[in-house]
């Protein structure tokens, strides 16, 4: 049986810590930002980890 390939997209966009969760940056970010408040801008920095269905999904596809 072959090793299964990494999907580089899904590399590039999550990390995977050591315990086994998966971290992610969040979206809404990008543009239309002057009708956002600073406070909800900050909060969007910040790095997040995913729901545990979608980990899952993603650990499979990056062969972890």
């Amino acid at each position: 049986m072959p090793k299964i390939k990494t999907k580089n997209i899904i590399a590039k966009r999550f990390k995977i810590t050591k315990r086994g969760k998966v971290l992610r940056k969040q979206g809404f970010a990008r543009h239309l930002n002057t009708k956002k408040s600073s406070k909800r801008k900050r909060s969007l920095r910040k790095i997040v980890s995913t729901k545990k269905t979608w980990a899952r999904k993603i650990k499979k596809s990056t062969g972890k």
